[in-house]
């Protein structure tokens, strides 16, 4: 099960924080910190997977931004590299290369597209085109 979803900036500037199970925020500030800075620490040749506290981090660097999951034990990791990346070709497919400013810019069909993917913790759905049809019926329908 997934615990969290956060894309962060080379900076460590949280761009999205997406949580499954509830978190005090007290409690979320500080641990986004601690994950943030042990991800930006770590070198490019290092494993992208890591423990902390009860559950496992996956996170993978794509241009300017690092995309980090939290998951429980039970998780597979490569399993979860692998969703990172159909996560990153969705929204490169959404906003024709996707950078920094896009999501930004457009958070809430960032959210929402990873809504189509995840639903309580489990992913949901990987295939793109599902996954960006509802994204494309909201968008005709505000023209």
């Amino acid at each position: 099960m997934l615990k969290f979803v956060l894309l962060v900036n080379k900076q460590g500037q949280t761009r999205i924080s997406q949580y499954y199970e509830y978190v005090p925020v007290e409690e979320r500030v500080t641990t986004e910190a601690d994950i943030v800075r042990k991800c930006l620490a770590r070198s490019e040749d290092s494993c992208s997977f890591m423990e902390y506290k009860n559950f496992k981090i996956v996170y993978r660097r794509y241009a300017s931004l690092y995309f980090i999951v939290a998951v429980d034990n039970t998780e597979n990791e490569l399993s979860i590299l692998e969703f990172i990346h159909t996560v990153v070709e969705t929204f490169d497919r959404y906003f024709e290369s996707v950078c920094e400013l896009d999501i930004m810019f457009n958070l809430e069909k960032a959210h929402m597209i990873l809504d189509e993917m995840i639903m309580s913790g489990q992913i949901a759905e990987t295939n793109k085109n599902r996954i960006l049809a509802p994204v494309a019926v909201l968008e005709r329908a505000a023209r």
